[in-house]
């Protein structure tokens, strides 16, 4: 998009209310969110140099759909078109509204498309694409970049998504409950690629964290007394508050120990802590709000050597209870190490090998609790190893850097 940053949220934040209309009035999902992101684009470029219109998401309804109507023209003939619309099309609130009006399609049409690209047919990667594309308003080469993939693999992609969606009525299903984990589960991996890139030359890939936060303060605005949309709304503001102190000049890794606290974002901490704080007060704890009670702890820590540890490794022990993958294992033996000592730590590694032996985390937090242990060159070994398997290179020179510094 051509737009400013101001126009591309306006835009955004529009995006899956004009495509609920769409797709309410016509059915036809595929068809119709190809329309949003014509009418999308038109206007990125038509605004800065026009001006946004007082009803700017009448004004997106109103295009989208004379693209669409365009579109079904050249399937079927004049006839059949305007049967199948005039059959179709409502005469009460998802008209277009003209320009000035407040009607509008209803307010959870972001949600519903999120359990709609979040369908249990679709595999994570393209229940991600779906979601940025048809939520998020992200044009196909956007999300390509975003991902490092071509922008032909990327659209194919999206377009068998949309082929096993088709037909899926439109609207909040039926046990809904069941489904919002995997929203909320599609939203973290959002923000987790964003947030630290599995591939590539930068840490960051700020556009996805901001995008994966925007979209989890919509579905929080829905469900504003959900714990675990809380909780994972909390825990992204508090992990993303770090950002600016992650990186030095030259785009290397700083480990958190060794971060400028002074960068963290504060009103980001203060946001997650209050949001983390009032759903911890509601009920049980779910995974989301205990995550983001971890970060909280580090967050509010003055300094890295005045962090809570022994908090921290209760949170730790209770998540594991709910969550018992190998990943949150991994961080709690990080935590026993740091509460109770490097090897204690390196003694809970151990049960991890057969799950994680094949990635580089393993690898490299048992270089960081040998180098702790004073073994020096089993440390250098081990952050070679865990160098040799991760596709981000600023990982990569990270881990080469600590081997490297060991050296006799």
């Amino acid at each position: 998009m051509s737009a400013t940053p101001e126009t591309e949220d306006l835009l955004r934040r529009h995006a899956p209310q004009v495509l609920g209309a769409l797709v309410r009035r016509y059915g036809h999902f595929d068809s119709a969110e190809e329309a949003v992101q014509e009418a999308l684009l038109a206007a990125a470029e038509q605004w800065p140099r026009t001006g946004v219109p007082d009803n700017p998401r009448g004004w997106l309804i109103k295009v989208g759909a004379r693209r669409l109507t365009d579109a079904l023209r050249a399937e079927q003939s004049r006839r059949a078109r305007e049967d199948k619309a005039a059959a179709l099309m409502p005469r009460d609130a998802f008209r277009a509204p003209p320009p000035g009006a407040d009607r509008a399609p209803r307010e959870d049409d972001t949600l519903t498309l999120l359990f709609l690209c979040c369908h249990p047919d679709l595999t994570p990667p393209a229940q991600i694409a779906l979601t940025l594309r048809a939520v998020g308003g992200l044009t196909t080469a956007e999300i390509a970049r975003a991902y490092l993939v071509p922008e032909a693999t990327m659209a194919q992609r999206i377009s068998r998504a949309k082929q096993k969606v088709r037909g899926v009525r439109f609207g909040r299903p039926d046990h809904w409950e069941n489904r919002l984990p995997a929203v909320l589960q599609t939203l973290y991996l959002i923000f987790n690629e964003g947030y630290t890139a599995t591939s590539g030359t930068s840490l960051l890939r700020r556009e996805l964290a901001g995008e994966a936060i925007r979209l989890t303060r919509a579905v929080h605005r829905l469900l504003p007394d959900h714990g675990e949309v809380a909780g994972l709304l909390a825990l992204m503001l508090l992990t993303d508050a770090r950002r600016d102190a992650r990186t030095g000049p030259h785009g290397e890794l700083v480990p958190l120990d060794e971060q400028d606290r002074s960068r963290w974002d504060k009103a980001a901490i203060d946001e997650g802590v209050a949001l983390v704080t009032r759903a911890l007060s509601r009920g049980p704890a779910g995974p989301y709000q205990l995550r983001a009670a971890i970060a909280a702890v580090h967050d509010e820590a003055p300094c890295a050597p005045e962090t809570d540890w022994q908090e921290i490794l209760g949170l730790y022990d209770v998540l594991v209870r709910l969550v018992p993958g190998p990943v949150e294992r991994l961080n709690r033996a990080v935590a026993v190490a740091m509460a109770q000592g490097p090897r204690a730590g390196l003694a809970e590694l151990a049960a991890l090998e057969d799950e994680l032996g094949a990635g580089h985390r393993l690898d490299a937090v048992r270089g960081h609790l040998l180098e702790r242990a004073g073994a020096h060159d089993e440390a250098r070994a081990a952050y070679e190893a865990a160098a040799a398997k991760t596709l981000s290179l600023p990982e990569q020179r990270y881990l080469h850097a600590r081997a490297a510094r060991l050296k006799p």
